[in-house]
This record gives C-alpha cells, structure tokens and sequence, in this order.
C-alpha cells in the first residue's frame, strides 16, 4: 500500500477511518474534520474551558461510562436548545468553566480514539477553529488531515465538502509549500469557497438535513470561520485546549 501512502510530503489528507489505518503510522500529528457537527462542539466546548470525552457509541453505555468519570453525557440525538446537551451545537455553547461532558459521536470519536492509539498528537479541527488548529500543528513535521465524511444508509463512507473545505482551510492557513496533491487539491476547494464567503455551503447536503429538521442555527455556528481561539488536542480520553 506504499503507493498510498502520499509519502514524502510533510501535509498529507485522506478520507475516513482508512486515512488513520493507512497513513497515521507515518505521520507525527492527524487532525479529525468532522465539522457537523463534532469538531464544532467540540471546539465551543473546549472554548468555555470544558473538557470532552468523545464516546463511540450511541448506546446505554454513555451513560454508565459517564457515571463513571463523573461527567454528564449529551444525547445522542440531536435536540433542540434547553433540552440538555447533544450533537447541536447550540445545545453545547453556553456550557459551564471545567465541566465535563461525554459526546457520543460513532464517527469523530471512532477516529479520534483510532488515530490515537497510534501514538500520535491528535487535534479535532473545523472552520471554528481553523487557524488555532493549523498553528499549534505547526510544531510536527508530518500532518495528517483527516476529513471524516458521513455514512450512507449501507455503511460506506459519504463525502462531505464541509469536511473537505474545512480540511483545506487548516491546510492553507499553516502555509506548508510541501504538500501532498490531495491536500492541494482540499486547499483549492477552501480558496474557491472563500471567495464566495462560505455561502454554497449553506446549501450542501449535510446543511440541507439539519435545516430541514429545524437546525439552522447549528448550521451557522458549524460555518463560522475563525470564532475560536483555541486549538483542540486530545489528552487521552478528552479534548481540552491543545498548544
């Protein structure tokens, strides 16, 4: 699978969970671009001064492992603001100075927790957090951008051009000449959105879903560029402000 690889560049992307089961052995830092809405609640979070501990599944088990650490657990599914935390990102915005929350997300978690039992520094990025992320990478040689994408109804892996955008962001703010074409190309797509203000991206696929359930406002935090200040890095089982 050398071929694959993109060896030989300093800032490398590739999609989903093979990016990290392919790539992250050869790379010192990955960043996890799951931008609706994960690295966006995430980043609020972290911003307040929380602590979040990504959970992998959606089940019963959140609970108790919350229980566990002490934390409070956000549903996992989406509600509405004053219904208690989950996925939305308006739930998670006006969270407390030092609390702690569980975040059940089967996707940015699962990679999260994926890239870091490969050893290496693991940051969660998005358009929120685009330039704190892309300087506190700026101390590894070799960065792995990782677009999460989304799911079809048959498992395989749905691009997601926020995801994508948001990946060649971080690329492009970090000014690294020695790219691999894949990141080049991610870059492309963030300068060619840029110059339109982010605005088709209201009109994607993943926006369109959560408009249509009532979520717009999730929608316009998750394209916000640039709100925080505060990159996000995984400590071993939580997120909290990275370097």
């Amino acid at each position: 699978m050398e071929w694959f690889s993109q060896d030989g560049f300093e800032v490398r992307l590739e999609w989903g969970q093979a990016a990290v089961d392919y790539l992250a052995e050869k790379a010192d830092c990955a960043v996890i671009v799951d931008v609706m809405s994960f690295s966006t609640c995430v980043s609020l979070a972290v911003e307040k001064g929380a602590r979040i501990y990504p959970y992998p599944w959606k089940d019963e088990s959140a609970n108790e492992y919350g229980m566990k650490i002490g934390a409070k657990v956000a549903s996992p599914k989406r509600r509405f603001s004053g219904e208690g935390y989950s996925l939305s990102p308006v739930s998670v915005q006006n969270i407390s100075d030092g609390e702690r929350l569980v975040l059940p997300s089967p996707n940015g978690s699962t990679l999260s927790f994926r890239a870091r039992d490969t050893g290496i520094a693991v940051f969660s990025g998005c358009l929120r957090n685009m330039s704190a992320t892309a300087n506190a990478c700026g101390i590894f040689k070799r960065i792995l951008i990782i677009p999460c994408g989304e799911r079809w109804p048959d498992g395989s892996i749905r691009p997601c051009v926020e995801d994508y955008v948001a990946a060649g962001g971080i690329i492009d703010v970090m000014g690294c000449g020695n790219c691999s074409p894949e990141a080049q190309a991610a870059v492309a797509a963030w300068q060619f959105y840029q110059q339109q203000n982010l605005l088709p991206l209201y009109k994607c696929s993943s926006a369109c879903e959560l408009q249509q359930r009532g979520f717009s406002k999730d929608v316009e935090l998750c394209l916000e560029t640039d709100a925080a200040k505060l990159a996000c890095q995984l400590y071993g089982n939580f997120y909290a402000s990275g370097a």
